[in-house]
């Protein structure tokens, strides 16, 4: 942003010298004063930036460090991975000057007092990272499947064994489903992935999914475990029969589910994920400045996608420490801007927000203070 600007300087000294030549001598002056003042309004970022939290967008936080500190050399962003409930307490303790979180601010949270911030003052926060979760399989020769959430819901509780299974014939007329029983595949590890998966199972499936939106697989639902993303999709690519559920970044070349939204299937997609974002509502009793949304897993909206991870930006409206607040507002400008956006989704995959989403976010940045 910064280099932009000492470019744009430039080329308005170079059109004011010309202008004065063919001109007067005062038209040499008025460009050398105008010079002098576009030059002043240059400013230089220099200082460390601390962040730290969800373990999801640190491959984006990677893609975005790079880039901002190539704009800005006197700046070191650094950003630990610790976990969403980790990163907001140190961002709590006043460790840390911003957080990333795969969750928005407890209520209970917002009660407590925050170091980093001018006393009496409260945080911030708005979506900054848009994950799709893909349903993925592992069938000979289908790469497409449809089904409603009541069906996915059914195949991960154990209800639904066998892939030719009439809940699955009906939403994919003229398929060939194999007489062939169904491996489901969880995640072994606490993980916000299979949190969102299986609030989406809640949501649109209660009557079949019903323990609800947990980080941890429950006993009484078998299937096969293995840890982390990358032992869900190893174990789903090494078998034939399998299903599992994973950051669709890492789908790659299996077979995924077009989930139902009101008539239709959807796949997933950036847009469609970003879509469900904007479709969803706020959650209710929160100030102007944060945006903390309550993803809406039964949206009828158009072309959305709801299995998604939602990861939020949190810092300070009004900082302690001016110097931090100074960083902060470039660092997050650059995170909400188009080409933050598009760098992170390059890097990791993910989907990035909305149009209308970063003016919303670009608003709560520009009053920090």
């Amino acid at each position: 942003m910064y280099n932009i600007l000492k470019l744009g300087a430039l080329a308005a000294v170079s059109t004011l010298v010309l202008a004065g030549c063919a001109a007067n001598e005062e038209v040499v002056e008025t460009a050398t004063s105008a010079a002098s003042e576009s030059t002043e309004t240059v400013v230089e970022l220099t200082g460390t930036l601390n962040g730290s939290g969800a373990s999801s967008m640190a491959a984006g936080q990677e893609a975005w460090i790079a880039g901002f500190q190539i704009a800005n050399p006197g700046v070191t962003v650094n950003y630990d991975p610790t976990g969403s409930g980790t990163g907001r307490a140190q961002f709590m303790d006043g460790a840390t000057s911003f957080t990333g979180s795969d969750s928005y601010w407890k209520d209970e949270e917002l009660l407590e007092a925050f170091p980093s911030c001018e006393a009496g003052t409260m945080p911030w926060e708005f979506p900054i990272w848009i994950s799709p979760i893909a349903v993925i399989f592992n069938l000979d020769g289908i790469s497409s499947l449809n089904m409603d959430g009541a069906t996915v819901a059914g195949i991960f509780a154990g209800q639904i064994t066998m892939w030719n299974d009439a809940a699955i014939a009906a939403a994919n007329p003229g398929v060939a489903l194999p007489d062939l029983q169904i491996t489901a595949v969880h995640r072994s590890d606490e993980s916000g992935t299979s949190k969102n998966f299986t609030d989406y199972l809640a949501k649109v499936a209660e009557n079949v999914w019903t323990v609800g939106a947990i980080e941890a697989w429950p006993a009484e639902y078998k299937g096969e475990s293995a840890p982390g993303t990358s032992g869900v999709v190893s174990a789903v690519t090494g078998a034939n029969g399998t299903i599992g559920y994973a950051d669709a970044s890492r789908a790659g070349d299996l077979g995924t589910v077009a989930v139902k939204v009101g008539t239709d299937y959807v796949s997933y997609s950036a847009e469609a994920a970003a879509a469900v974002v904007d479709a969803s509502p706020l959650v209710e009793g929160r100030e102007s400045y944060d945006l903390a949304t309550k993803i809406d897993r039964n949206t009828t909206a158009s072309g959305a996608y709801p299995i998604v991870l939602v990861s939020y930006l949190m810092g300070c409206n009004d900082y302690a420490d001016d110097a931090q607040a100074e960083l902060v507002r470039a660092w997050a400008s650059y995170l909400v801007s188009e080409e933050g956006q598009n760098a992170a989704a390059e890097s990791a995959g993910n989907a990035p927000i909305s149009a209308g989403l970063r003016a919303k976010a670009q608003a709560i940045i520009d009053a920090i203070k």
